[in-house]
């Protein structure tokens, strides 16, 4: 999901996607851990995908509590 995508969805919306993210790096992990993950850049990826959703959350809550 691009940045210009997180910005169009909703508060809601973006709270389900950090659930989905936080699921998807859990998963990941587990897979490192088993050493069954061959392409280990997904977990930065992801990371980087949970801190830009928070990131576009916490400035859609700013604007409409001002």
């Amino acid at each position: 999901m691009k940045l210009q995508e997180m910005r169009e969805k909703s508060i809601d919306e973006l709270k389900s996607a950090i659930i989905d993210f936080k699921k998807e790096l859990f998963s990941l992990r587990l897979q490192k851990s088993t050493h069954k993950l061959e392409n280990t850049a997904l977990i930065s990826t992801t990371k980087n995908k949970i801190a830009q959703a928070k990131t576009v959350l916490k400035e859609k809550e700013v604007t409409t509590n001002a």
